[in-house]
């Protein structure tokens, strides 16, 4: 049976980070009653399009989840198990600031189903916090990982690195702290900055510089070397793992399998009717809220994905992957002449292996990913 995953997006944060370009909005009072019945209703409606079958897995992510109230949390959980059903060995992740979750929170949590924790810690360096906009400390990071990895079955945390004053050793020295707790899943992701935001900003005024492309490269094969030595398989492009431990919800994504979103500015890729639809819901909370009222739902998008357009997805997903990505015979890759023969050379060239139908970004090719899949659609 394919996958299904759910989406659930809280769109609130205590404070904004300067390098977040995701759908965020300061805290503010929340009416738990009407976002449960905002969210459950978009549920509904989702189940009535789509084939029926239990969800594999749920993810609260944001904005940060572990400032919704239980209540809202523990009222999805129970509706997405009622309109879907859960599988046995469902994944249920919801991301949480170390500030948000001290021990009697995460126990909360587990106990209104949550099964996996995502740990926001970006570093276990004051000064990098301070930067990077965090309001948690190292001590506090910390105490976060100890008590998650106590709690729930499965924990993740994320680091960020290539910062503008981060030398490779202070990388080093960041990822054997990091490995020192025996994590069985690490998000690792270099730092971007993303039009719109607060970084941005600085950077265009020239308040400070972003690391050099050689600096960011080299902390990327760091990384890698060193979970490798650790014991954990880099399966995806910013993601390593213990065997059993991967994120069973981004390879929902990465494998292009079909996922719900709900929640304010929540994006989703369904099969409906046999077609492929990416779907979106309306951003603004209030918005959201109002129209799941007025109209049963919160969607705002939902578009029929052509060949092209499906083909892009698959490839910018499913590269990420070490598994890499199925390109069939008959697949719409391989209608065009000067595709094929860009293939071919960026294989020949050592940025992808191709075998039996498998693409396969190498380890030269994965720190130019995006540039490949330009090369490869264009």
């Amino acid at each position: 049976m394919t996958p299904l995953g759910l989406y659930v997006h809280w769109p609130y944060c205590a404070r904004i980070c300067p390098y977040c370009d995701f759908n965020v909005y300061r805290a503010r009072p929340i009416d738990a009653a009407a976002w449960s019945d905002a969210l459950i209703a978009d549920l509904a409606y989702w189940s009535a399009c789509i084939e029926q079958r239990p969800l594999t897995s749920i993810y609260f992510g944001g904005g940060t989840p572990s400032l919704a109230p239980i209540a809202v949390i523990e009222a999805i959980i129970a509706a997405a198990a009622t309109k879907f059903g859960l599988d046995e060995q469902v994944e249920i992740t919801l991301e949480a600031n170390p500030n948000d979750a001290d021990e009697n929170a995460m126990r909360v949590l587990a106990a209104a189903g949550v099964n996996r924790l995502s740990l926001g810690i970006q570093s276990f360096d004051d000064a990098a916090l301070k930067f990077l906009g965090r309001d948690h400390d190292a001590a506090a990071a910390e105490r976060a990982i100890a008590s998650a990895a106590k709690i729930f079955p499965k924990s993740t945390f994320d680091l960020i690195f290539a910062l503008p004053d981060q030398s490779d050793e202070d990388w080093r020295n960041t990822l054997r702290h990091a490995l020192g707790f025996s994590p069985t899943h690490l998000s690792l992701y270099q730092l971007t900055i993303e039009p719109g935001t607060a970084f941005a900003k600085q950077v265009d005024s020239g308040r400070w510089a972003p690391a050099a492309e050689e600096r960011g490269a080299r902390q990327f094969e760091i990384a890698a070397e060193m979970t490798a030595e650790a014991g954990m398989s880099a399966y995806e492009i910013s993601n390593y793992a213990r065997p059993g431990h991967e994120s069973r919800h981004n390879l929902i994504y990465w494998r292009y399998q079909d996922y719900i979103g709900v929640g304010p500015g929540a994006h989703g890729r369904l099969t409906v009717d046999g077609k492929r639809v990416a779907t979106k819901t309306l951003n603004r909370p209030e918005h959201y809220l109002s129209h799941t009222v007025e109209k049963g739902a919160g969607v705002e998008t939902s578009e029929v994905l052509d060949e092209e357009a499906q083909l892009v997805e698959r490839l910018s997903m499913g590269l990420r992957l070490v598994e890499g990505v199925s390109l069939f015979a008959d697949d719409v890759f391989y209608r065009n002449d000067a595709r094929a023969d860009r293939l071919a050379q960026l294989v020949a060239d050592g940025f992808l292996s191709h075998d039996c139908g498998t693409l396969r970004a190498t380890a030269l090719g994965r720190p130019v990913l995006n540039r490949l899949i330009y090369e490869l659609v264009s």
